[in-house]
């Protein structure tokens, strides 16, 4: 499983969890830093990852559109990248067993 950072996420998370989520992006360094929310989706959809954010916008999408593509929502508010990555590695194991279940979005407090 892949996931995509939203732009309010540090590209750094790609290296920094590439063990528990090999290929996962940001969508800065994969060319959508002026693409609208919508954009992201069908970016997501269309090569199958997960998108990270901290926005509620992509939380009312997969609420209303349904998954592909799933939203992990972070709602720990504005924290270092560090610790972000933290909070991903030790939810690993539940973000696998989100993506196998029909749940649109996770949320990570």
């Amino acid at each position: 499983m892949k996931l995509l950072f939203d732009q309010n996420l540090s590209f750094k998370l790609c290296a920094l969890l590439e063990k528990h989520f090999p290929q996962s992006g940001q969508v800065r360094l994969l060319g959508l830093a002026e693409a609208d929310d919508r954009d992201i989706w069908n970016f997501a959809k269309q090569n199958g990852y997960a998108i990270v954010t901290q926005d509620v916008d992509f939380a009312e999408m997969a609420a209303l559109y349904g998954p592909p593509p799933k939203i992990v929502w972070l709602r720990s508010g504005n924290q270092p990248t560090a610790a972000v990555a933290d909070r991903l590695s030790s939810h690993a194991q539940i973000i696998h067993d989100f993506f196998a279940d029909d749940t649109a979005c996770l949320e990570l407090y």
